[in-house]
């Protein structure tokens, strides 16, 4: 029987989006399948070197849970990104959710492959050195071709 293959396509760079292609991808990993994770446009903030970056708005996410009902004019004042953020990884702390950074070395471990849009890259004016080692650099017809074969292609 052929090795399953899963290709997901990483285009989010905050917080509540980065965690469902690392999980997804380590998961299919350890199960033993062949996982690309293709990130482009605002997913290859996953890929740089210090996630710090990393942020959730409570802004225009209304099925994100807050301790108190809060009004949209609240949800804009400085300083409520930075506090959403803060309460969110606490809150996945406590609860012994694994950090992104954890996540993601787990799976260059598990031989996933990275693969940062090239086009992307140039476009935002990236250099190879605000990324992480471990990392492709390739367009969208090399991540086809993985995609193409797969057995399941997820796109978040």
């Amino acid at each position: 029987m052929a090795t399953k293959k899963m290709a997901i396509i990483a285009t989010k760079g905050t917080l509540d989006w980065a965690y469902p292609p690392l999980i997804l991808s380590s998961t299919a990993a350890s199960l033993g399948w062949d996982v690309q994770i293709f990130f482009t446009f605002y997913g290859l903030q996953l890929l740089r070197r210090n996630l710090d970056h990393i942020k959730i708005s409570p802004l225009a996410n209304p099925a994100m849970p807050m301790p108190v009902p809060m009004p949209v004019l609240v949800q804009v004042l400085p300083g409520m990104e930075s506090m959403a953020t803060m309460m969110m990884k606490n809150k996945m702390k406590s609860k012994g959710v694994a950090s992104l950074e954890e996540l993601r070395s787990l799976c260059l471990e598990a031989d996933v492959k990275f693969v940062a849009c090239q086009m992307t890259v140039d476009l935002f004016e990236f250099s190879k050195s605000d990324f992480i080692d471990g990392i492709e650099y390739g367009g969208a017809a090399t991540f086809m071709k993985f995609a193409g074969e797969s057995d399941v292609c997820l796109y978040i």
